[in-house]
């Protein structure tokens, strides 16, 4: 699997690529838009513009440090690489680069942005806020290196920069992103919103009850072009979107296992997409 994005994000979403490529080869949206309202790590984005199937990839995220990180890579790439290349990779590092995170008060742009790439390739699970791979006395069986591949991580900041001038980024609410953008004919809204469940734990700008069912109403009340939204299985949103389609599914699946569940997909009215029960393991070739 080759992978397009510098960020690790939980839930994973850059395993559903293939099915969202498929989605836009069923719709006739090649060559169209691609939108992330909530880019995080962006994965889907990145693959479907460097493989040619999106003219162009429009990514939003309210978050400070990720639009840091982005803006960054898209316009600063060259030092985030030489950063990548240089920084030790140590506790003391891991202390200081966190203080950035926390406290970014009036610090460069750059500083936040390699400050949240370094956290998110150093902690566990690439949690920002969450404790570092190995722990503090570094005697885990995975240390604080171990999802910090220097050559790989300038290999995609490079694509990145490559791919520039069909990436577009902005850093609104995702409410107020819908709300402003005119969304051509060609394009698919994917929509990621923070988990339901666990959310405080795992972003620092985490929804309650309240701005999921604000969301799930504007998506499905204003939003007029094709839409996906995804979202951890929970029965209040179940209920949010009950009038759409939808499949159940594991994200995070083993043939040995017969886990179902653990995530949630709504489709828009009229949009076509593969039938299958965990679009997680969807590989067709297209």
């Amino acid at each position: 699997m080759r992978y397009y994005t510098p960020l690790r994000y939980p839930g994973g979403k850059g395993k559903l690529a293939p099915f969202i490529r498929q989605v836009f080869v069923d719709n006739d949206l090649c060559d169209g838009i691609y939108v992330e309202p909530y880019a995080g790590g962006a994965g889907i984005a990145l693959e479907l513009v460097m493989m040619g199937y999106a003219k162009e990839v429009w990514l939003n995220d309210v978050d400070p440090a990720i639009h840091a990180f982005w803006h960054s890579a898209l316009n600063d790439t060259q030092s985030l690489i030489e950063m990548v290349q240089n920084v030790p990779l140590t506790i003391d590092e891991w202390q200081k680069q966190r203080e950035i995170y926390m406290s970014p008060g009036r610090k460069k742009r750059l500083t936040l942005a390699f400050a949240t790439l370094f956290l998110n390739r150093t902690n566990r699970s690439g949690i920002l806020g969450g404790g570092v791979i190995g722990g503090l006395d570094q005697t885990g069986k995975w240390l604080i290196d171990a999802r910090f591949n220097r050559d790989g991580l300038c290999e995609r900041l490079q694509r990145i920069e490559d791919h520039k001038h069909h990436i577009q980024l902005t850093n609104l609410d995702a409410e107020d992103f819908i709300k402003a953008t005119k969304f051509p004919k060609r394009s698919l809204v994917y929509l990621d919103p923070p988990y339901f469940k666990k959310a405080q734990r795992l972003y620092r700008n985490h929804y309650a009850e309240a701005d999921h069912a604000r969301i799930a109403q504007l998506v499905q009340q204003k939003l007029k072009t094709h839409w996906v939204v995804s979202y951890d299985d929970a029965p209040e949103i179940a209920k949010l979107y009950k009038e759409r389609r939808k499949i159940r599914y594991a994200l995070s699946y083993s043939a040995q296992t017969k886990r179902s569940g653990g995530e949630l997909m709504f489709f828009s009215d009229g949009l076509d997409y593969p039938k299958t029960n965990n679009p997680a393991l969807f590989n067709r070739r297209v």
